[in-house]
């Protein structure tokens, strides 16, 4: 079943084999196939690894504003982050925000395109893999569903 939503933060020019590895990496125990949606800021809508790993797997990207991000809980916020973009974070806060919708049928794009009130609530999902680094790209894992209980990921902390 496809239920894990993964945000994601790279730098720019970061390769679609980069963001992979860091993907599969973040995932541990959770097969590839468990995704449903990836999700990023919209200022990243243009990035060209991020587009060629989506399309390369066939995955949903989904790109919030900052202004969705910046109204969603983030664990440890990041100073670099904060600097660069004007928000406490990207991969937490996206995961947890595309858990938040309902689980795509079909590959799509869309840009900022969810009115923030017409999202689920997004106490409703939790993040299941916090934030992790791998070759400057940011990984975190979210689900709507309950985590599996063998994860060795599970994060025991729920987001307002």
């Amino acid at each position: 079943m496809k239920a894990l939503c993964v945000g994601i933060g790279c730098r720019l020019h970061t390769s679609a084999d980069d963001i992979e590895t860091a993907v599969r990496a973040a995932l541990g125990s959770h097969a590839f196939e468990e995704i449903a949606r990836v999700a990023c800021i919209e200022t990243k809508a243009r990035e060209p690894g991020l587009l060629e790993f989506c399309a390369r797997h066939a995955l949903p990207l989904e790109f919030f504003s900052r202004a969705q991000i910046a109204a969603t809980t983030v664990a440890a916020p990041s100073v670099t982050v904060r600097e660069h973009i004007g928000v406490e974070g990207v991969c937490e806060p996206c995961a947890l925000l595309a858990a938040s919708l309902p689980v795509p049928d079909r590959l799509c794009m869309s840009t900022a395109a969810h009115d923030p009130a017409q999202l689920h609530a997004v106490a409703t999902a939790r993040l299941i893999v916090g934030k992790i680094v791998r070759g400057g790209v940011t990984v975190a894992i979210a689900s709507a569903t309950p985590a599996r209980a063998d994860s060795a990921n599970l994060i025991q902390q729920d987001f307002p």
